[in-house]
């Protein structure tokens, strides 16, 4: 029931941001010009699945750049930092924190304004043996939707709501998967 709440919430303020930037389009219409972004924001969310059994919710920062390569089209480059943490009564009771690295590609369906993305890579962990953790690398990959709201001249506010799932720090463990949401300051160079 918690998990349905959460993605409820999440959903609801997703298409809260879809008409915002529904308003936005109507008063500034996007350019076409594409430029290098470099954006850093923080993040935050729930885990969902078998990771939410032992961790409440998590958050982060990142910082992203983006490259165009071709019209409406970017290559990405993500890293960050993440503090997933542990609910009471949890065995380890310790924090798991991590050190996500990535990189895939973003599409504007609307020109600067609505977009997919998608990314993958690879999920450090910062402390293996207080975890009692068999691996300090895993696979991630995270499909993301957003939007870019422009704020004044090389300046948007980026939003975007994605799903990510990690791979195990344990042999024989299940992957641990979140919903997650990303709220960063983005400037063009």
């Amino acid at each position: 029931m918690k998990t349905t709440r959460k993605i409820g919430v999440m959903t609801a303020l997703l298409v809260s941001l879809a008409f915002a930037s529904k308003a936005q389009t109507q008063s500034t219409p996007p350019s076409d010009k594409q430029e290098f972004r470099l954006s850093v924001g923080p993040e935050a969310g729930v885990p969902i699945g078998q990771l939410s059994n032992g961790y409440g919710w998590f958050l982060g920062g990142t910082v992203q750049g983006e490259l165009p390569i071709a019209k409406n089209f970017y290559v990405i480059a993500n890293a960050g930092y993440n503090n997933f943490f542990v609910k009471n009564g949890v065995i380890p009771n310790q924090d798991v924190r991590t050190i996500p690295v990535k990189a895939g590609l973003k599409y504007f369906f609307v020109p600067n304004l609505l977009y997919v993305q998608a990314e993958a890579g690879a999920s450090f962990l910062v402390d293996k043996s207080d975890l009692l953790a068999d691996k300090s690398t895993n696979f991630v990959y995270a499909p993301s939707v957003g939007v870019l709201l422009k704020l004044a001249p090389k300046n948007y506010l980026d939003i975007g709501f994605r799903f990510q799932g990690n791979g195990s720090f344990y042999n024989n463990g299940t992957y641990g998967n979140v919903l997650g949401l990303r709220v960063a300051y983005s400037f063009g160079l």
